[in-house]
């Protein structure tokens, strides 16, 4: 099932330029997009303990999903990328490192699921600042997806390797969350 999801995804690179450009781009490039929305949702905060607790939140999220989790699996198991196991288009040169899981999509989904927890925090308390409505954190979300989507369709990743990023990222937000003192009531 894996590799026919990916061939599905896959085989739609190299036949339009337009597509290919937008795969290249949100594989490569989008997810500084998503950091500059992190830092700006930072800069916003008003309270300092509204930008620590963003800060650490988001900042501990990705080094715990990208940095130690994600190595850890691939220290024990390595499983080749799709180019290295199939005869593929692939759109951008990439080492020979293990594929599983998405370091890409466990990174960007931990930093998207912690903008959106804290959007959506803060909307729940009333707090409610123009462009940081939780519909931001879905943008985030959705974005995430893509930079995750178009890791397939380069060449990069199997669908599975993106799944376990996702919910490695998703467990990172709720590991930090759960051990990250709030911030109090103003």
């Amino acid at each position: 099932m894996d590799i026919f999801i990916f061939k599905l995804i896959n085989g739609f690179a190299g036949k339009w330029w337009i597509f290919d450009w937008l795969g290249i781009f949100f594989a490569k490039y989008s997810g500084y997009l998503m950091i500059l929305v992190a830092i700006f949702i930072l800069l916003k905060q008003r309270d300092w303990r509204d930008k620590i607790y963003f800060f650490a939140l988001s900042g501990l999220s990705f080094i715990l999903a990208r940095g130690l989790i994600v190595e850890i699996i691939r220290f024990f198991y390595y499983r080749p990328r799709p180019f290295l196991s199939l005869q593929i288009h692939f759109l951008i040169n990439h080492a020979s490192t293990g594929s599983f899981p998405s370091g890409h999509a466990a990174a960007y989904f931990s930093l998207a699921i912690a903008i959106f927890y804290f959007l959506k925090q803060k909307h729940w308390n009333k707090e409610d600042i123009s462009l940081e409505k939780p519909k931001l954190g879905l943008w985030m979300i959705g974005l995430a997806f893509l930079i995750s989507l178009s890791r397939i369709f380069v060449g990069v990743h199997w669908p599975i390797d993106i799944l376990a990023g996702v919910l490695i990222g998703f467990i990172s937000v709720l590991l930090i969350n759960k051990i990250l003192p709030k911030p109090k009531e103003k």
